[in-house]
C-alpha cells in the first residue's frame, strides 16, 4: 500500500513499486513484471543571433570518475567489510566522491555521513561534520527547525573540542620522586649541594617567586635534571629566570600549578600563552596540556580562531588549533572568503599540517578544495588548496583525484602546459577520465590532431563510454563529428552536449521545427538551466515571446540569479525586456493557464505560471508550496526545498506555517516530527492541507494495514476543507489508491472520476489499474491511451500502459519509454527478463550493462547480480551485490542474495 501510495502521490514522479527477486523465479519476465508498479530592446529576437555564435565545451568534470564505477564501488564496499574502525572514514570519502562523479547527491551525503559516523579522530569529526553542513547549506533557513530533531542534533551542534582530547596523565609525564631531607640528589656531582630547603626562588625582574623545588622538578626532565642533577642551579636557592620569556604573573601560575595541578580561571590570553611557550621550552607536557585546554577556551568566533591558529601551531596545541579549525570550517564557505583564514591553511610544512589535522589532511584539503573550485574553479585558492591536497595524497586514487583536480583548474585558467602535465600524471595514476582533460589541453594549444588521437587511442584500448565520443567530436567536424554525438547519446543519454548541438546545427540550417523537438528530447527527462536557454532563444528566434517568456520564468524559479549569453546578460533583465512583447494574464488567466499546465502534465509551463503569480500580493505561501511540488517532479530538491523555506516565510497564520514545517520535515527524512506538525495545525484549524499532509506522512510512515482506514478518513476530511480543484484533485487520487489497496475497486473508481472530473489528469492511470484489476485489461489499456493522449510528458504513461497489452505492444510501448526517458529503468528490466526466460543470458546481462553504465540504480544491479548468479558468474553476482550494498547498505533482498554469492565464492 505505501509503494503505490507514494507512485500516485504528487510529491514524486518517478517511483515504482519494486518487488524482491525470488530466488529461482517461474519466469524473469514474470518477476520483472510485478515490479513495474542579452541588445535591441524592441526586438528581443535579436538575442538570438548572439547565442548561437558558438555553444559552450562540454566542462572537464573536476570529479574522480574511475572507467567502471561498478568495479570501484564494489572494491570499496569489500575493504570496508575488512577494515578496522579507524580506516573507514577514508573509504567512505572515496565512496562518496564516485557518487559526486555521477550526480548522485542524496547518495554523496549518505556517504559522508557514514565517514562522519566512523570518524576514529577529532579531526576526522570535525571534518566530515563540517562537510555535511557545508552540503546541507541550503537549509541554513530552517536550521531551528530541523535541530529539534534528535536525528540532527549531532549533525548540527558543534564538537566539545576539550572533551574529545583525553587529559595529559601525570602517570605519562616524566616524573621523579621528591628527595627527602635527609636524602643526596639522584645525580651525585662531586660537589657539595645545598638542600636543606625544598624551597627554589625564581627572580624574574625585580619579582621573586617561591616555590617547591621538589614539585617544580617533577614538572618535566628538564627541570629535574636543572633543580636536582648537575647544574649550577642543583646547588642554588635563588635562581634568575629574567631571560626565559616568562613574566612574573605567569611563573606564579606555573608555581601554584605544580603544587595544586590547575592553572588560575581568571588568566588572560597573553599570560596563557606566555605560560604555553615556557611550558614548551621546558617540556613541561601536563602545563602544557592546561594551557591548551584553557585557551582553546577563549575560542568563539572567526577572529579568535585567526588571532589564536598560528600561536597553537607553532606550540604544537592540539586543543587549541583544532578549537580555531572548528569555528573556520563551521562558517564555510564565508570564512574561505577572508585572506587570512586562507593562508592559515597554505604553506605549512608537515609538522603544522599534522597538529592542524592528524590523519585527516586528506579529508581536510579535499573539503577546502571543494568549497574554493565551487566558489571559482580558476582562483589561486583552488589552486593552493589542490596543491596541498596533492601533498596529502597516499593512495594511487587519491593522488589522480588532486592531480585531475588541480589540472582542471589550470585548464579553467588558460595554463595550458600546465594543465596536460597535471592530467598525464593523473593518467599514469590510473583515472582514465584525465585523458579527456589531457585531449582537451592538447586541442587548446592548438593540436588538434594530437586531441582527436588522443581520445582515438582512447576508445580501442578501454570499455567505450558516452563522454569518450562526447569528446572526441569536438576534434573533427561535418557527418563524423555527428555520428560521434550520436554514439555518446546512445552510450549516455544523461550527456546533454550532444543534444545541444545537434538542436543547433538543426536550428542553423532553418529546421526550427526540428531544432525544437531535439531540445524537447532532452528536457523531457533531464532538466537543465543551459538546455532551457537554448529553447530560449529558438523561441526568440521564432518570435514567439511568450514561450520564450515562459522558459526564462522557469530559469528564474531554479536560479534567480542565473546570467544568460554566457554570463553578460541576466535572466531577469532578459524578461523585463520580453514583457512588453506579450499578452498581460490577470490573476484569472493565470488560473486558467496553471489548470491547462498541470493537467496536460507540463511541469516546466505550470513553474513558469506560478512564477508570475508570484508577483500578486497574495496567497503567496501555498503558490510558493505548489513550486515546491513542482521542483520535486522536475528533480530539483535544492530549489524545491528552497521553495518550501519561502512558503513557511510567507505564511500568513500558524497553522499554515505547521504545514510547511511538516512538509520541510518531511522533505528531510523526518517523518514522525513532520505527523506531528500536521497534528499541531489540526488542532488549531482544520485545513486541507494539514489533513493532507498527516494522511500522506501517516502512509509513509506506518506497516500496519489497519493504517489505511485512518488514511481514508484523514483524506475524506481534507475534501471536506475548503481548497481549490489542483489539490482537491490530488486527494481524490490518493484516495482511489488506498482504496484500491483495501479492495474497494468501486469506490476507488468513484475517486478516479471525480479526480478527471476537476481535470486531475494522472486519474487516468489509477483509473486504469482499477479496470485490470476488474478483468477488463481493454479498458485499462484505452484509459492509458487516454493518458497519453492528454499528457505533454508521456513516458511515465506509455510505461504503465505496456502492462495492459500482448509482449510485442509491451515492447512497443516499452521501447518508446525509452527513447522519451532513458533515465527509466524498467524498461531495460523487462527487456533484459524477455531475453534471460528465452535463455539469451549475455544479452539479458547487456541489456542491463547499458542502462548501468549511465545510470546507478539499485535494482539494475540486483537485477544483474542475480542473472550473474542464474549462470554461475559468483565473482560477478559478488561484485554486483556489493555496488549494489554501496547504494543502499540496507536492502534486505541484496543482503540475502550477497551472502549467499559469497558462501560460494572459492
Amino acid at each position: 500500500m505505501r509503494s503505490l501510495w507514494l507512485t500516485d502521490s504528487c510529491k514524486d514522479s518517478q517511483v515504482h513499486a519494486l518487488n524482491p527477486i525470488e530466488r529461482t523465479p517461474q519466469s524473469w519476465l514474470q518477476v520483472e513484471r510485478g515490479k513495474l508498479a542579452k541588445m535591441s530592446c524592441s526586438d528581443p529576437s535579436s538575442f538570438y543571433n548572439s547565442s548561437l555564435i558558438k555553444l559552450a565545451e562540454p566542462p572537464i568534470e573536476p570529479n574522480f570518475k574511475p572507467l567502471d564505477y561498478v568495479e570501484v564501488l564494489a572494491q570499496i564496499h569489500e575493504e570496508l567489510e575488512a577494515s578496522p574502525n579507524h580506516g573507514k572514514s577514508d573509504l567512505y570519502l572515496l565512496q562518496s566522491q564516485v557518487f559526486r562523479g555521477f550526480g548522485e547527491v542524496k547518495l554523496l551525503r549518505r556517504s559522508l555521513q557514514s565517514a562522519w559516523k566512523h570518524a576514529s579522530t577529532v579531526h576526522e569529526k570535525l571534518v566530515y561534520a563540517a562537510w555535511l553542513k557545508h552540503e546541507k547549506r541550503g537549509e541554513e533557513m530552517i536550521s531551528d527547525l530541523l535541530s529539534q530533531c534528535s536525528k540532527c542534533m549531532q549533525e548540527f551542534t558543534p564538537l566539545d573540542i576539550i572533551s574529545e582530547f583525553s587529559p595529559k596523565a601525570a602517570s605519562n609525564d616524566l616524573s621523579y620522586p621528591p628527595i627527602s631531607k635527609n636524602q643526596e640528589p639522584l645525580l651525585q656531582c662531586g660537589s657539595t649541594s645545598d638542600h636543606s630547603s625544598d624551597i627554589v626562588v625564581f627572580h624574574i625582574g625585580e619579582d621573586e617567586i617561591v616555590c617547591n623545588r621538589q614539585k617544580v622538578a617533577t614538572m618535566s626532565a628538564p627541570f629535574h635534571a636543572m633543580l636536582n642533577g648537575c647544574f649550577t642551579e642543583a646547588r642554588k636557592r635563588d635562581i634568575d629566570f629574567s631571560d626565559n620569556g616568562i613574566s612574573a604573573r605567569g611563573m606564579r601560575d606555573i608555581c601554584k600549578f605544580s603544587e595544586t595541578g590547575k592553572l588560575s580561571d581568571d588568566l588572560s590570553p597573553d599570560v596563557l600563552l606566555d605560560i604555553l611557550a615556557f611550558a614548551n621550552k621546558f617540556c613541561c607536557e601536563q602545563l602544557k596540556d592546561a594551557c591548551d585546554r584553557n585557551l582553546a577556551s577563549f575560542i568563539h568566533t572567526e577572529q579568535d580562531a585567526i588571532t589564536f591558529m598560528e600561536y597553537g601551531l607553532e606550540e604544537g596545541s592540539q586543543v587549541l588549533v583544532a578549537s580555531c579549525l572548528q569555528v573556520i570550517l563551521c562558517e564555510l564557505p564565508y570564512s574561505l572568503q577572508h585572506e587570512q583564514v586562507a593562508k592559515l591553511f597554505f604553506n605549512i610544512d608537515m609538522r603544522k599540517r599534522s597538529i592542524m589535522a592528524g590523519s585527516a589532511s586528506f579529508a581536510l584539503y579535499s573539503l577546502l578544495s571543494d568549497v574554493a573550485m565551487k566558489d571559482d574553479l580558476k582562483s589561486d585558492k583552488s589552486a593552493f588548496f589542490l596543491e596541498c591536497l596533492r601533498e596529502c595524497a597516499t593512495t594511487s586514487r587519491q593522488k589522480a583525484l588532486a592531480v585531475h583536480q588541480l589540472g582542471c583548474v589550470m585548464l579553467a585558467r588558460r595554463e595550458y602546459d600546465k594543465a596536460e602535465r597535471l592530467f598525464d600524471e593523473a593518467v599514469n595514476e590510473g583515472h582514465v577520465y584525465s585523458h579527456a582533460g589531457l585531449a582537451r589541453a592538447k586541442y587548446k594549444r592548438g593540436y588538434k590532431h594530437a586531441a582527436y588521437d588522443e581520445i582515438s587511442t582512447l576508445l580501442s584500448s578501454f570499455k567505450q563510454l558516452g563522454w569518450m565520443y562526447q569528446e572526441r567530436s569536438l576534434y573533427c567536424d561535418g557527418k563524423e563529428k555527428w555520428l560521434d554525438l550520436e554514439r555518446a547519446t546512445a552510450l549516455d543519454p544523461t550527456l546533454t552536449y550532444p543534444f545541444m548541438y545537434r538542436a543547433a546545427v538543426l536550428m542553423r540550417e532553418q529546421s526550427a521545427h526540428s531544432a525544437l523537438i531535439e531540445i524537447n528530447r532532452v528536457l523531457s527527462f533531464k532538466l537543465t538551466l543551459d538546455c532551457l536557454e537554448l529553447r530560449t532563444c529558438f523561441y526568440l528566434a521564432l518570435q514567439d515571446y511568450r514561450g520564450a517568456l515562459s522558459d526564462i520564468q522557469a530559469i528564474l524559479t531554479i536560479n534567480p540569479n542565473y546570467m544568460m549569453y554566457g554570463g553578460r546578460v541576466g535572466a531577469s533583465q532578459l524578461r523585463s525586456l520580453l514583457i512588453p512583447h506579450v499578452e498581460h494574464w490577470t490573476t484569472a488567466d493565470c488560473w486558467m493557464q496553471l489548470y491547462d499546465r498541470w493537467s496536460s502534465v507540463d511541469d516546466i509551463g505550470s513553474l513558469a505560471v506560478i512564477y508570475q503569480m508570484l508577483e500578486s500580493d497574495s496567497g503567496k505561501s501555498l503558490l510558493f508550496f505548489r513550486q515546491s511540488l513542482l521542483l520535486l517532479r522536475l528533480n530539483c530538491p535544492e530549489a524545491a526545498m528552497h521553495s518550501l523555506q519561502l512558503a513557511r516565510q510567507h505564511a500568513t497564520c500558524e497553522h499554515e506555517r505547521l504545514v510547511y514545517e511538516g512538509w520541510i520535515l518531511y522533505d528531510t527524512g523526518h517523518c514522525e516530527e513532520g505527523l506531528r506538525k500536521a497534528e499541531e495545525s489540526i488542532a488549531i484549524q482544520r485545513s486541507f492541507e494539514a489533513f493532507f499532509l498527516k494522511a500522506y506522512a501517516l502512509a509513509d510512515s506506518s506497516l500496519d494495514p489497519a493504517s489505511s482506514v485512518v488514511i481514508v478518513s484523514l483524506l475524506a476530511e481534507a475534501l471536506k476543507c475548503p481548497s481549490d480543484g489542483l489539490r482537491k484533485g490530488q486527494a481524490l487520487n490518493n484516495l482511489g489508491s488506498v482504496y484500491v489497496d483495501c479492495g474497494k475497486l468501486d469506490l476507488a473508481a468513484d475517486c478516479y472520476v471525480n479526480a478527471l472530473k476537476i481535470r486531475h489528469t494522472r486519474a487516468h492511470q489509477g483509473l486504469a489499474r482499477v479496470y485490470y484489476l476488474k478483468n477488463d485489461k481493454a479498458g485499462a489499456y484505452e484509459e492509458m491511451t487516454k493518458l497519453i493522449e492528454k499528457a505533454r510528458n508521456k513516458a511515465s504513461a506509455y510505461e504503465k500502459r505496456s502492462e495492459y497489452c500482448d509482449r510485442e505492444m509491451t515492447m512497443a510501448d516499452l521501447q518508446m519509454v525509452t527513447e522519451l526517458d532513458p533515465l527509466r529503468v524498467y524498461p531495460y528490466r523487462y527487456r533484459a527478463a524477455v531475453l534471460m526466460d528465452s535463455h539469451q543470458e549475455e544479452e539479458a546481462i547487456a541489456e542491463l550493462s547499458r542502462a548501468i553504465a549511465f545510470k546507478a540504480d539499485l535494482h539494475l544491479l540486483h537485477l544483474r547480480a542475480a542473472f550473474h548468479e542464474c549462470i554461475g558468474d559468483v565473482a560477478g553476482a559478488l561484485r554486483d551485490c556489493r555496488a549494489a550494498l554501496s547504494v543502499d547498505p540496507n536492502h534486505q533482498e541484496i543482503m540475502e542474495l550477497h551472502s549467499r554469492v559469497h558462501s560460494q565464492e572459492p
